[in-house]
C-alpha cells in the first residue's frame, strides 16, 4: 500500500492518502515534529524556496506548514481561483542546507523552486496545484520539483517522485532511533544529461523535453502528462498493449498481488477484450476492459484501482506489468527481475532511462511503480530526522557499484545468491534468483567476509547462531556474524555459529530465502562460485 500522495491534477486539491495502520501500542513513535534538512547541492547560483502543503490528517483539513512544523488551513478561496498567501520558506543557496519541521500526522508535498517563487490559486474547495504540462499554467516557466511525504503515528514515508515529470534530480533520507540512515534517489553520474538526451534521440520522445528561453532545460514530461498535452501519439503504447492483452485468450495469466500472501492468487483469461479474474474458488472476482494508452500512463481508467483488497491489488499489479514491459510474457505477475523490464517495443521509455540512471535502479517513474517495491521511497517507523538532497544537475552524481566479484550459485537449483531487487540496503534477506549477471549477484571473499558490489557484507541478523538465523544483507562491522568460509566440499560456513548458508526448506524457486542450518551435505546448502 502506497502511504504518499499520488501525483495530482491542477484542481482543487483534494488528496487521496492511504493512511498506514496504526502501530501497535508497544511500538516507538516518532517526534511530533519531525526535523527535515533540505540540503542543497545543484551547483546552480538560483534562490531556493521550499513550500510545506497537505492535508492535516485528523481534521482532513488543506493547508501548509511553515519552517517550524505549524499547520495553517488554507481559507479564502474564490471562483475564479484567487492567488494564495506566499507561504515559502527561505532555502538554502548552493552548498548550504536549510531545515523545516514535519507535524506528525500530516501528508503532503515539499515543493522546491529555483530563482522564482512557485504561484498557487484558492477555490472554495481547496489548493491549485502548479500544472506545468499545460503551457497556460503560471509556473510553466519556473524551474521547480517536489517529494512527496506521509508522516503519522506509523512512521515516515518519503519519496522522489518522476510520476508526473523529471525536473529536480533529489535523494531522500530517513534516520531512525537505531541510528540507521536509508538513502535512495541519487542519479548516476550526468544521470540528468543522461534522461534527457536519451529522450531527446528517441524516436516520438523529444517533445517531451521542455527547454526555456535561457536554455535551461525545466523538466522532462511523463508520458501521461505529455500525451495529454499532445507532445506524445496518444496511442503509443496502443499496439504492445494489444499484444500482451490477446497473449491471455490461449493461457492464463497468474496475479500474486500480495508479497507476504503467496497463495493468494488470480487468474485471468482475456476474451475479446475483456479479462476477467477468477479466485482459488473459481468465482470470478474482477473484470477489466482492453486499456488504452492514457490508462496505462495514468494506471487509471480502464485500469481502476480502488483501495480494497481484490480489484485494487490485480489492477496495480496490471498496470505495472503493462508500463514495465512484462505483461504478455511474464506469465506470473508481478515479476520482480527487473532484467525483465522494458524489452518491449513501443516501450516506456521514460521509465526506462529515469530507472537505468538511478544509482540504485529505484524511482517513481509511473504510479504504481511501488508494486514489488521499485519504488524510490525510504520509510521509517521510528524516524528522528530526514533529508532531501537537491543533487548536482550536471557531473556529480553517485556511480553505480562496481561489477566485481562473481556469483555463488547452488547446487540445489544452479540459482545464484541475490540481493533483492537490487535493494542494498541494511537488512535486505537474501534469496535465490535465477542468474542474471546484475550487481545483485555479485560477491567477493575479503578477509573472512562476502562482499557485495555495494561495500556491504553478508550477515546473520542479530548476530545468531541458532538454526533458522537469518543471512541478509549489512553494513560491515567485523563482527563474526559477517564471516563466511567456502570449503572444498562446497560448504559456505559461518564458522561463529559452525553452520552452514542453507536454503529454507531446500526450496529450489526464485524467492527462497538463506539461513544458517546445521551442516547436513545436501543440495542446498552447496554452493559453486561462477
Amino acid at each position: 500500500m502506497r502511504t504518499v500522495l499520488r501525483a495530482l491534477a491542477a484542481l482543487a486539491m483534494t488528496i487521496p492518502v492511504a493512511v498506514a495502520v496504526s502501530p501497535p501500542a508497544a511500538q516507538a513513535v516518532g517526534p511530533n515534529l519531525l526535523p527535515v534538512t533540505v540540503s542543497n547541492s545543484t551547483g546552480r547560483g538560483d534562490a531556493v524556496y521550499l513550500y510545506v502543503i497537505g492535508v492535516q490528517l485528523s481534521s482532513g483539513r488543506l493547508g501548509y506548514v511553515n519552517q517550524a512544523g505549524a499547520f495553517t488551513a488554507w481559507s479564502g478561496g474564490q471562483l475564479p481561483p484567487s492567488p494564495a498567501p506566499d507561504v515559502s520558506i527561505p532555502g538554502a543557496g548552493n552548498g548550504g542546507s536549510t531545515t523545516i519541521n514535519f507535524p506528525r500526522g500530516f501528508s503532503g508535498r515539499v515543493y522546491f523552486s529555483f530563482g522564482e517563487k512557485l504561484k498557487f490559486f484558492l477555490t472554495p474547495d481547496g489548493l491549485v496545484q502548479p500544472a506545468p504540462w499545460a503551457s497556460g499554467d503560471a509556473n510553466y516557466n519556473i524551474l521547480f520539483d517536489w517529494s512527496e511525504f506521509t508522516y503519522n503515528d506509523a512512521g515516515l514515508w518519503l519519496n522522489s517522485s518522476q510520476v508526473d515529470m523529471f525536473a529536480v534530480p533529489h535523494a531522500v533520507t530517513v534516520t531512525g532511533s537505531n541510528g540507521v540512515t536509508k538513502r535512495t534517489g541519487d542519479l548516476v553520474a550526468n544521470g540528468r544529461t543522461n534522461v534527457i538526451n536519451t529522450l531527446k534521440g528517441t524516436a516520438g520522445w523529444a517533445n517531451t523535453v521542455y527547454t526555456r528561453s535561457d536554455g535551461t532545460v525545466l523538466r522532462v514530461l511523463s508520458p501521461g502528462k505529455a500525451a495529454g498535452s499532445g507532445l506524445l501519439a496518444s496511442n503509443y503504447l496502443d499496439s504492445y498493449i494489444s499484444s500482451a492483452w490477446n497473449a491471455y485468450t490461449g493461457k492464463n495469466l497468474t496475479v500474486v498481488p500480495f508479497g507476504d500472501q503467496p497463495n493468494t492468487r488470480y487468474i485471468g483469461r482475456t476474451s475479446g477484450n475483456v479479462m476477467r479474474f477468477t479466485n482459488s474458488s473459481g468465482a470470478q472476482v474482477a473484470s477489466f476492459n482492453k486499456p488504452s494508452s492514457a490508462s496505462v500512463w495514468g494506471c487509471d481508467g480502464d485500469l481502476p484501482a480502488p483501495n480494497d483488497q481484490v480489484v485494487g491489488p490485480i489492477s496495480r499489479t496490471l498496470c505495472a506489468a503493462l508500463n514495465r514491459g512484462t505483461l504478455g510474457t511474464v506469465d506470473t505477475q508481478p515479476s520482480t527481475n527487473a532484467a525483465q523490464f522494458y524489452q518491449n517495443n513501443p516501450t516506456n521509455v521514460y521509465a526506462k532511462v529515469i530507472h537505468a540512471n538511478m544509482a540504485d535502479g529505484k524511482a517513481y517513474a509511473f504510479a504504481f511503480d511501488d508494486v514489488a517495491n521499485f519504488e524510490s521511497l525510504v520509510n521509517d517507523g521510528d524516524p528522528r530526522s530526514a533529508g532531501i538532497v537537491l543533487s548536482p544537475f550536471s557531473g556529480g552524481g553517485t556511480t553505480p557499484p562496481p561489477s566485481t566479484g562473481s556469483a555463488l550459485i547452488s547446487n540445489l537449483n544452479s540459482k545464484c545468491i541475490d540481493v533483492p531487487n537490487s535493494s542494498f540496503v541494511d537488512g535486505a534477506r537474501l534469496q535465490m534468483w535465477t542468474c542474471n549477471g546484475t550487481n545483485a549477484q555479485k560477491w567477493s571473499f575479503s578477509n573472512g567476509t562476502l562482499l557485495s558490489p555495494s561495500g556491504k557484507c553478508a550477515d546473520v541478523a542479530n548476530g545468531a547462531t541458532a538454526n533458522g538465523a537469518a543471512v541478509q544483507l549489512w553494513t560491515c562491522n567485523g563482527t563474526g556474524a559477517q564471516q563466511f568460509v567456502l570449503s572444498a566440499a562446497g560448504d559456505l560456513v559461518n564458522p561463529q555459529a559452525n553452520r552452514c548458508v542453507d536454503i529454507v526448506d531446500q526450496n529450489a524457486n526464485d524467492g527462497a530465502k538463506l539461513q544458517l542450518w546445521d551442516c547436513a551435505g545436501t543440495a542446498n546448502q552447496k554452493w559453486r562460485q561462477g
